[in-house]
C-alpha cells in the first residue's frame, strides 16, 4: 500500500480533476495561497471523493508562493503553524470534515527537513493542536525525527515530480533538473522507491529512502497526466493506493 498525496487549494484549475486520482489532499491554509472560500471548496471536493484531508501551512508570503524562506524564531514558526491549523480546522469542522494530517509547504517544509529547531517547532505546534494528526515530512529528515521524538505519527514523504540531491534533499527549484517533466522518468522514480527502496540522483547516486506517501505537486505542468500514469503503474503492480490515516484504522 502507498499513499498518493497532492498539494491543492492553491488557486489552480486542476483541483477537481486531480482529487479523484489521489488518496490525501494537502490543502493550502490561506497564507501562501488560497483563502477561506478556496479551503471550503477544496474540502468539499475531498469529501466528495473520500480523500483524506490535510492542512498545508506555509509562510505568509503569497507574492513568492511560500517558496522563499523567511527568518523566524522557533516561537514564531510554532505560532505560524498553530494559527493556520486553527483557521483550517475551524473551516473543516463547519464543512463536516475531519483533518487527518499536516504537511508544511514549500520553504517551510524544506527548512523543517534541515533545521532541528524548525522541525521541533513545527512538530510541537502539531502535537499541541491535535495529537492524532499525522505529520508528513521529507523521508529520513530531521522533520520526521523530531516528530517521532514527540510521539507523533508520521509519514515519510517521497516525490514523484522532483529530483534528489546526494544528501537526500530535493534539488533546488532554480536548477534546470529540479523538476521531473517526463512521464517515464516519473514512473521509474516512483517504482524504484516502492519496489527497491531507493531513488537515483541526477548524478546517478542511489539513496535509500522510506516511502510512506508519494507527493505530486498540484501546480505541476504534468500533474494530471502524471497522476493518471502513477495510478496505472501502481495498479499493474497490484499496489493499493490508500491514505496513512485509512491504513492506521485497519
Amino acid at each position: 500500500m502507498i499513499d498518493l498525496n497532492c498539494d491543492l487549494g492553491e488557486g489552480f484549475t486542476t483541483d477537481a480533476d486531480l482529487m479523484p486520482l489521489i488518496s490525501s489532499a494537502n490543502i493550502a491554509c490561506g497564507f501562501h495561497a488560497g483563502d477561506a472560500a478556496t479551503i471550503r471548496r477544496t474540502i468539499g471536493l475531498a469529501l466528495q471523493h473520500n480523500v483524506a484531508i490535510g492542512a498545508h501551512p506555509g509562510f505568509a508570503d503569497k507574492a513568492n508562493f511560500g517558496r522563499t524562506t523567511i527568518a523566524l524564531t522557533p516561537e514564531q514558526v510554532y505560532q505560524l503553524v498553530q494559527t493556520q491549523l486553527a483557521l483550517f480546522s475551524t473551516i473543516a469542522q463547519e464543512e463536516g470534515a475531519v483533518v487527518r494530517h499536516v504537511k508544511p509547504h514549500g520553504a517551510l517544509y524544506n527548512a523543517a527537513a534541515q533545521s532541528l529547531e524548525w522541525a521541533n517547532a513545527i512538530a510541537e505546534a502539531v502535537r499541541d493542536f491535535d495529537t492524532n494528526l499525522i505529520l508528513f515530512g521529507l523521508s529520513g529528515s530531521v522533520s520526521i525525527q523530531a516528530a517521532h521524538a514527540l510521539g507523533l505519527q508520521t509519514a515519510n514523504e517521497v516525490f514523484a515530480d522532483r529530483s534528489y540531491q546526494a544528501d537526500g534533499t530535493l534539488t533546488p527549484r532554480h536548477l534546470s533538473h529540479a523538476l521531473i517533466q517526463d512521464t517515464d522518468q516519473c514512473i521509474a522514480q516512483v517504482l524504484g522507491l516502492l519496489e527497491k527502496g531507493f531513488v537515483v540522483t541526477h548524478e546517478g547516486q542511489r539513496i535509500r529512502l522510506q516511502a510512506d506517501t508519494i507527493c505530486l505537486h498540484g501546480d505541476g505542468m504534468h500533474a494530471i497526466s502524471f497522476a493518471k500514469a502513477i495510478r496505472h503503474a501502481l495498479s499493474e503492480k497490484k499496489i493499493v493506493i490508500q491514505s496513512p490515516y485509512t491504513r492506521r484504522e485497519l
